[in-house]
Order: C-alpha cells, then sequence, then structure tokens
C-alpha cells in the first residue's frame, strides 16, 4: 500500500469509511488537507500544554498527510505547478519536523498558512474539473 493508501486507510479506521469511498480524488485531496490543519492545531494545544508525546504523535499524522498530498502528484500532467507543490510540501514536512524537535510553535503557523493558501486555491478550482471517482479506483479500497 502506498503512503496515500495509509492515510487514507486512516480515515477509514477514523469512521469515514463510506465518505472515502464515495469522495472524488478533489474532495478526498480537500479533506486531507482539512485534516492536516485540524492536526497543526492540536500539535500546537500539545505543545501549549506540555504534552510533548502527543504533540509528536499529531506532528507526525501532519507529515504523513502532506506526504500523501506529495505523493498524490501527477508530475506528468502537472508540470511545473506539480513541480513548485513537491517542493512546498517538502519544505513544509521539513518545517515539521523543525517544529517537533525544537517545540516552536511560529513553526506550525507558518505550515498551517502555507496548506491553508494552498487549500483555498483547491477550494476556487471550478467544480466540472473536480472529476469523478473512478470506479476502479474504489472497488480496489
Amino acid at each position: 500500500m502506498n503512503r496515500m493508501g495509509n492515510v487514507l486507510k486512516g480515515y477509514r479506521a477514523a469512521g469515514l469509511q463510506e465518505v472515502v469511498e464515495s469522495a472524488s480524488p478533489h474532495a478526498l485531496i480537500r479533506m486531507m488537507m482539512e485534516g492536516a490543519l485540524d492536526r497543526i492545531a492540536s500539535a500546537k494545544g500539545c505543545m501549549e500544554r506540555g504534552a510533548i508525546a502527543e504533540k509528536g504523535a499529531q506532528i507526525g499524522l501532519v507529515i504523513s498527510i502532506i506526504d500523501g498530498l506529495r505523493v498524490s502528484l501527477d508530475r506528468k500532467a502537472g508540470g511545473e505547478l506539480a513541480t513548485n507543490l513537491d517542493s512546498l510540501y517538502d519544505y513544509m514536512m521539513h518545517r515539521l519536523f523543525e517544529a517537533n524537535v525544537r517545540n516552536e510553535p511560529a513553526y506550525l503557523d507558518e505550515v498551517a498558512g502555507l496548506l491553508r493558501q494552498v487549500k483555498d486555491a483547491w477550494n476556487a478550482i471550478p467544480e466540472e474539473f473536480h472529476g469523478a471517482r473512478p470506479a476502479a479506483t474504489a472497488a480496489a479500497q
């Protein structure tokens, strides 16, 4: 199973299996971004409370989600945009690692801000470009 599959498996385990299985690829990416933002907020709260292990777990989940977003990029069709997003996701993962090691909430804020910009752009894509989820993909999961 690839990394994105692992992230989606986590959503299924959280009781969202029906939503995941019926969602379009566009909606899945949106859900992943929302999940990452929720977990960044949770990690920041953990930092404030001094809950070190929980903070690390939350940041680890965010890194996994962002890595899933990165793996899902279609570099061939996406061209320069996909290359730029790949670099941005890589940067975000490094900043998250630093946030965890240095216990620095400002790094979490930075990543959340960058991810919100990507999410806002993603949400602005007109619905006719969202595409339906291929049946073969749904059946394989």
